[in-house]
């Protein structure tokens, strides 16, 4: 009897080792976030915390996507904050339209090629004076309170203001970079003294404040955007730069202003996917599914080569028209997004994909024959407004440029300029770099089917294009969509001016089998490895006419939470 009962037992531990979990994933993932109410989605819970008070307050999602992305920039000062720029997608019930908002910032007047060409510069640098263009943050918020908005500011901006003055708790993701803050930061002015107060960088879980950001953030919420870009905060700003030998001026932030643009879409099998024109790169991910669209995913299994392999493919070709074409939409060619997302120029491009060989070099098309780190917050509310909006200082906590008393650094994101001449993205004075940073929304059939993105600099329209293929061609959940293991690829010619040199690197997080990855290497893809951080972070909202249920989802690799009510 005994020798059963043990046979029974090693039968059952052998099969629970191999169990599929409740929803059936092998990968690590959990169920999504459900309510009807109001929904918001962020890298941070005291952000999506924020949002949801927001919505039970009466809030608009508008409102609370305020509220979530002012509290990210003081908990999350890494990745994003008011010295940065900010890009939305706005679904609005009513009308059943959508608006976007490109409150990116233009490069200072002052600067010319000819002080890089002086100074003997190739590249624009990452951080010091030279990469600053305006913050375009603050005024991203005021646009979109005017238009959307219900609750007063100095409501909206009381959450950030109270964890700035009062403190928080560092998460895991925020300790692990600002380790090294003195290494990358330390020889700028200010830096030490507001993110190193005590120091030495936070550990995960010390309590952080900063009461600089505080007064700044009250200053705002009591006199709105022009506190920011005129007066006292104004002069404060072109004072500290001119004394690091920067050129950013009061003219360049008096004359700021956000842009209300028209989203431009693709179809992908019945599923309208929505970008922002450029400057912004999210017509990339809109022209890899037009690529994609083409070859027959109904038989092909997630993490096969053939999955791969087309999809790497497709990236390579999609990026060498990022590379020379996106830019200011004001630089670029008449017509050239419609053309860049033409099915028909997809056609053609894909007719270079060889489905057994990886390519060793492509070019970009030719448009003219064709017919004519970073947040992320998604927020909807009880009326099925939905809003899709990200915002970043671009490379970690940004250019080092910390305002004499005001509590946070500028952006570093005119590095992206290319100093070649005559390129769509040439540098020149008051003018949008490239962005990297870019939300996305999903229609089917005219109504909202999902709100997304996915941080993570150049790598942000792979993960669309992934989210998007794991949820239509592979079947999965919002949830399952952003824990399945991603897909990277590195090696492509950038917008900087920086030229593909080879194959590339093709780089899998764990969790794709090794039958895929010798298929790959047998078909000529070098296969490296990528920091944990390459592969992005993603929030989402997706929304169900039928039932009026919203389904939220927050992934594992950022410290984020889906909530709702």
């Amino acid at each position: 009897m005994k020798f059963q009962w043990l046979g029974a037992l090693l039968f059952a531990a052998a099969h629970a080792c191999a169990q599929d979990r409740l929803n059936g994933r092998v990968f690590a993932t959990r169920t999504e976030v459900m309510a009807q109410q109001g929904l918001a989605c962020t890298s941070h819970p005291l952000s999506t915390q924020a949002a949801v008070d927001v919505l039970r307050r009466g809030g608009s999602a508008v409102d609370a996507a305020i509220a979530a992305n002012a509290v990210q920039g003081v908990v999350e000062p890494h990745v994003n904050g008011i010295g940065g720029d900010l890009f939305a997608i706005i679904y609005e019930a009513k009308t059943g339209k959508l608006h976007g908002l490109n409150a990116s910032g233009r490069s200072p007047y002052s600067l010319t090629r000819e002080v890089f060409e002086q100074q003997g510069i190739k590249f624009i640098p990452p951080y010091g004076p030279l990469p600053v263009s305006v913050p375009g943050c603050v005024d991203g918020w005021y646009q979109l309170h005017g238009r959307f908005g219900r609750q007063p500011m100095s409501n909206l901006l009381a959450y950030a203001i109270g964890y700035a003055r009062g403190g928080f708790p560092v998460a895991e993701e925020a300790a692990q970079y600002w380790r090294n803050v003195d290494a990358v930061y330390g020889q700028y002015p200010n830096v030490r003294t507001v993110y190193l107060p005590d120091g030495h960088a936070p550990k995960r879980g010390e309590v952080f404040r900063n009461p600089a950001l505080a007064h700044t953030l009250e200053k705002i919420a009591a006199g709105g955007r022009d506190v920011f870009y005129r007066g006292e905060m104004a002069r404060t700003i072109e004072d500290s730069l001119r004394r690091a030998g920067g050129f950013l001026t009061q003219r360049d932030l008096a004359e700021h202003t956000s842009e209300w643009v028209e989203p431009v879409s693709v179809n992908y099998r019945g599923y309208d996917v929505w970008e922002l024109p450029p400057n912004g790169q999210g017509i990339a991910a809109l022209q890899m599914l037009n690529l994609l669209e083409g070859f027959d995913f109904s038989h092909t299994t997630f993490g096969s080569v053939e999955h791969v392999h087309r999809f790497v493919e497709a990236k390579k070709l999609a990026y060498e028209d990022r590379a020379k074409f996106y830019a200011d939409i004001d630089y670029m060619a008449p017509a050239m997004v419609t053309q860049l997302l033409s099915k028909k120029y997809a056609a053609e491009r894909r007719k270079l994909i060889d489905p057994e060989r990886a390519a060793s070099r492509v070019e970009a098309g030719n448009p003219s024959l064709r017919d004519g780190d970073t947040i992320y917050l998604t927020v909807a509310d009880a009326e099925g407004n939905m809003v899709s909006l990200i915002q970043s200082n671009f490379h970690g906590f940004g250019s080092g440029m910390v305002p004499d008393g005001l509590g946070f650094m500028l952006q570093d994101r005119g590095q992206l300029f290319t100093l070649e001449p005559g390129q769509a993205n040439s540098y020149a004075p008051h003018k949008r770099p490239f962005h990297t940073i870019i939300p996305a929304f999903v229609t089917k059939d005219g109504r909202p089917w999902m709100s997304f993105g996915v941080m993570g600099g150049s790598f942000q329209p792979l993960g669309h294009v992934e989210i998007l293929m794991n949820m239509i061609d592979f079947g999965m959940n919002a949830q399952e969509a952003g824990d399945a293991p991603r897909i990277d690829h590195q090696g492509s010619s950038e917008p900087t001016g920086q030229k593909a040199v080879g194959v590339g690197t093709v780089s899998l997080e764990s969790g794709y089998p090794f039958e895929t990855i010798r298929a790959l290497m047998q078909r000529g893809h070098k296969l490296g490895w990528a920091s944990p951080g390459s592969y992005g972070g993603y929030q989402a909202i997706r929304f169900d006419p039928v039932q009026k249920v919203y389904f939220g989802a927050s992934e594992s690799r950022k410290d984020g939470q889906a909530a709702g009510f």
